[in-house]
C-alpha cells in the first residue's frame, strides 16, 4: 500500500517537521499489520514529497486467528488484496506513523501547523465501493478537489470493464493534521471494511478524530454507518455524540452564554458572573501560570479577560459545540485581532470526554461553569482528560452550590439554575468529588467562595483549586 503526501508550500522541506519524520533518510516501523517505511521521494524548497508504504504479511494476520473449522484453509485468507490496496489498515498505519502529526502539535513550527498548507495526496489503490461519485461526495466537502480514475480489472483485457479499486488524487488548502485525520476516518469508510474487530471503543476513535468536521458533513450518516461496520448500536451513539458535538445550541452548554435561569446574585453590585472571573483570574494570577486553557469556553467571555492580561503567554480556548466557538470568534473579533494577539490564541473544537494531546502543556485549566452540563456516568472519563492526560499544574473548578438556590426566589423549588445542567452539588457533595480526584491524580485542593458567603447555605458558586504535588513540595522539611 502507497501513500504519498505533497506540498508546495515554501519552504516545502518543512514537511519532514510538521510529520516529524527526517528527509534525510528512509524510516521504518513496525505496526499491527506488517511493517511501515516512510520515506521522501523529493526533497526541495518548492515541492516536497513523503511517501508511507506499508508492507502487509497476509500470513501474519492468519496466524494464530480462530474461526469456524475450516476457515484456517481458505485460500481466500492468504491470496487477496489486503497487501496491496488502500483499507483500515493503511488507515492504522497512518495513525501508528504519524500519531503526533495528527494531533497538530510541532512545536518548531505550530504556527505552520496551524495553518492550511497546499497539499496533494495520492492513493494508488483505493478500493472503493460507490465508485468515483462517493469518492468525490465525502472529500469535496472537506475542500479537496477529488482526482479519480476507476482501475481496469485488467489492462490487457478492456472487456473485462473496471474494478472497484480507484486511483485518487486530493489537492486542496488544508491543515496536514485535518488531511491525516480525513484519510484516518475515510479510508476504511470506502472501502466499507475494516480488518479487526469493531467493538465500542471504536465509536470513540471516530468521534475524536471526525468531531472536528464530520458532525456537519453531508455524509454523516453513512461515514458513521460504514465505519463502524454497518453496527446499529454504535452508529446510533456516534450520531448521538456527533449531535451533542455540532447541532446543541451553545447557551445549553455553557453558563456563561444566556439561557441560565439565574444570571445574577441578588442585592450584590456586580453580577454574579463577573465576580466568578475575577475569582479566576485572581487564582491564575497567584499561580504564575503563563499557559492557560479555558476548557469550555462558551461564547469566550473568559478568554477576552485572559488575551487583557500582557503576563499570560498563551491562551487555549475549547468548546464542545462548534457553534459557541462561532460566537466566541465574533466577539473576540478574531478577523480584527493583531496578529500578536493572535499568535496567544489557540481556540478549537474538543471534547473534555475524549482524549486530546492539544490540551497538554498548559500551567493551569479552568473549567468554569462546566462540570454540570457534563452526564454523572461521563465525569469519569472528564477526570481522566483533565487530570491524568492534560495534568496542567493547576486546575480550576466552578460549579454552583445548589444550598444557595432557596436564596432565588424566582426560581421554583427543585428547578436547576440552567435547564441543561445534568445535577447541582450541595458543598459536601462537591467537596467529596474533588477531594477524591485529587488523590487519584497527585493534587491537592483547596475550597474558595465566590459571591456572598451566606453563613447558612454558602456562597452561589463554589470553586475548587487543584494544585499539582511536585516532588519538592510533596517533601517536607
Amino acid at each position: 500500500m502507497l501513500l504519498t503526501i505533497t506540498t508546495t508550500a515554501e519552504p516545502a522541506s518543512d514537511l519532514g517537521f510538521l510529520l516529524h519524520k527526517h528527509p534525510g533518510r528512509v524510516q521504518s516501523f513496525d505496526v499491527s499489520v506488517g511493517a511501515a517505511h516512510v520515506f521522501y521521494p523529493e526533497v526541495g524548497e518548492r515541492r516536497t514529497t513523503a511517501a508511507l508504504l506499508l508492507e502487509v504479511d497476509p500470513v501474519g494476520l492468519v496466524r494464530g486467528r480462530h474461526g469456524p473449522p475450516g476457515e484456517g484453509f481458505a485460500l481466500g485468507q492468504y491470496v487477496n488484496d489486503r497487501p496491496y490496496a488502500a483499507s483500515s489498515m493503511l488507515a492504522v498505519a497512518i495513525k501508528e506513523v504519524f500519531r503526533t502529526a495528527l494531533t497538530g502539535r510541532c512545536a518548531s513550527h505550530q504556527e505552520l501547523a496551524d495553518s492550511p498548507l497546499p497539499l496533494e495526496l495520492h492513493v494508488p489503490a483505493l478500493p472503493c465501493r460507490g465508485g468515483i461519485d462517493l469518492a468525490r461526495r465525502v472529500f469535496e466537502p472537506l475542500g479537496w478537489q477529488v482526482t479519480a480514475t476507476a482501475v481496469p480489472l485488467d489492462p490487457t483485457i478492456p472487456d473485462w470493464g473496471e474494478s472497484r479499486y480507484l486511483d485518487l488524487r486530493l489537492a486542496g488548502p488544508v491543515r496536514l493534521a485535518d488531511a491525516l485525520n480525513h484519510l484516518y476516518v475515510l479510508l476504511p469508510v470506502l472501502d466499507d471494511g475494516k480488518h479487526y474487530w469493531v467493538a465500542t471503543d471504536e465509536v470513540d476513535k471516530l468521534v475524536r478524530a471526525g468531531g472536528d468536521w464530520l458532525a456537519g458533513h453531508p455524509e454523516k450518516e453513512l461515514i458513521t454507518r460504514r465505519y463502524l461496520a454497518h453496527k446499529r448500536e454504535l452508529t446510533r451513539d456516534a450520531l448521538a455524540r456527533l449531535a451533542e458535538v455540532d447541532e446543541t445550541e451553545p447557551e445549553d452548554l455553557d453558563n456563561a452564554l444566556e439561557g441560565a435561569r439565574i444570571v445574577a446574585e441578588p442585592d450584590q453590585p456586580a453580577p454574579l458572573s463577573e465576580q466568578r472571573r475575577g475569582a479566576v483570574l485572581a487564582v491564575i494570577r497567584a499561580a504564575g501560570a503563563r499557559r492557560v486553557g479555558d476548557f469550555g469556553c462558551g461564547e469566550g467571555v473568559l478568554v477576552r479577560d485572559l488575551l487583557a492580561d500582557p503576563a499570560i503567554e498563551q491562551v487555549v480556548a475549547t468548546d464542545v459545540a462548534a457553534r459557541a466557538l462561532q460566537f466566541a470568534a465574533r466577539k473576540l473579533r478574531l478577523d480584527r485581532m493583531s496578529e500578536p494577539q493572535r499568535d496567544r490564541l489557540r481556540m478549537f473544537q474538543s471534547s473534555l470526554t475524549y482524549r486530546d494531546e492539544r490540551l497538554a502543556g498548559l500551567d493551569a485549566a479552568v473549567l468554569m461553569e462546566v462540570i454540570e452540563h457534563i452526564d454523572p456516568p461521563r465525569l469519569e472519563a472528564m477526570e481522566r482528560v483533565v487530570f491524568q492526560h492534560a495534568a496542567p499544574s493547576t486546575v480550576i473548578v466552578t460549579t454552583p452550590n445548589v444550598e444557595h438556590n432557596v436564596r432565588y426566589e424566582t426560581l421554583p423549588p427543585g428547578t436547576p439554575r440552567h435547564r441543561d445542567h445534568r445535577f447541582e452539588w450541595t458543598r459536601r457533595q462537591f467537596g467529596d468529588w474533588a477531594g477524591a480526584v485529587a488523590d487519584r491524580h497527585g493534587y491537592r485542593v483547596r475550597f474558595l467562595p465566590v459571591g456572598a458567603d451566606d453563613p447558612e447555605v454558602g456562597p452561589p458558586t463554589q470553586m475548587a483549586v487543584f494544585d499539582k504535588i511536585t516532588i519538592d513540595r510533596a517533601v517536607t522539611p
